[in-house]
């Protein structure tokens, strides 16, 4: 029998594809992962979350959308799309909305240089995850990123996703609950592996905005800006246990 000194470590594998300034719920997740890896190597889509996201307006939620090469190019994967313009009109506009928020001078120059930095790629993907890693680092969270396309794995929805999880050693994958279904169709993928799979549970916390009523699910921008140091406590604040497939939730994804 072996003692529990040597059992090996749990180690929690998160999963998500390098959204534009993502909502709270995706770092809701980054910050229960051991590692989580950003899925660059599949199917840009056109007006998804990879290259918009919403700010909150005087009028409620509002898009702010990155200009990007798509012509002609329909079956390009999410680290190939190439901007089609510069980063300032998009800065120009997040100024607009939150120039009065309590925090925003204090953080806005740190957007930009992170924005400028990654647009000068002249990649999507590079603009997203140079956001990313400056968002992780104003909240406080801590976590290794790898990039999909680095751990050249092959398969396809649910099987290439169990077989990232085993490449970085995962003992727990933990999904967005808006991917239950595909993963209830290849659940063998991960019962082969023996990688048990659990969907996140989050409730959207309420706090203080520029702008009444409070209204849920902008950018974590929104939330940076108008709470600065108590971003992150305000953001676990809305984490619930996560479930199994087996069982429901009536908890919407975004």
């Amino acid at each position: 029998m072996s003692s529990p000194l040597s059992a090996p470590t749990p180690r929690t594998c998160v999963i998500a594809q390098p959204t534009f300034i993502p909502w709270i719920g995706w770092f809701d997740l980054a910050d229960q992962a051991d590692v989580m890896i950003i899925l660059d190597d599949v199917q840009f889509s056109k007006q998804s979350w990879q290259q918009r996201n919403r700010l909150r307006t005087p009028e409620g939620l509002g898009f702010l959308s990155v200009s990007v090469k798509s012509a002609g190019r329909s079956h390009q994967l999410i680290n190939e799309v190439e901007l089609e313009s510069s980063v300032e009109k998009l800065l120009r506009t997040i100024q607009g909305y939150y120039a009065r928020a309590p925090f925003f001078r204090k953080h806005f120059p740190g957007l930009g240089a992170s924005m400028r930095e990654g647009a000068a790629t002249g990649k999507l993907a590079e603009l997203n995850i140079s956001v990313i890693r400056w968002i992780m680092q104003i909240l406080g969270i801590d976590v290794p990123l790898v990039r999909s396309s680095e751990l050249e794995m092959e398969g396809k929805r649910g099987e290439y996703v169990a077989a990232l999880c085993e490449k970085v050693g995962a003992s727990r994958y933990l999904s967005p609950a808006g991917a239950e279904d595909y993963l209830l169709e290849d659940r063998s993928a991960f019962d082969s592996r023996g990688i048990p799979v659990e969907l996140q549970v989050y409730e959207h916390p309420e706090y203080r905005q520029c702008f009444k009523p409070f209204e849920p699910y902008a950018s974590v921008l929104d939330l940076i800006f108008n709470t600065g140091p108590e971003a992150l406590e305000i953001l676990r604040s809305g984490r619930r246990h996560s479930r199994g497939l087996d069982t429901t939730s009536g908890i919407p994804s975004i």
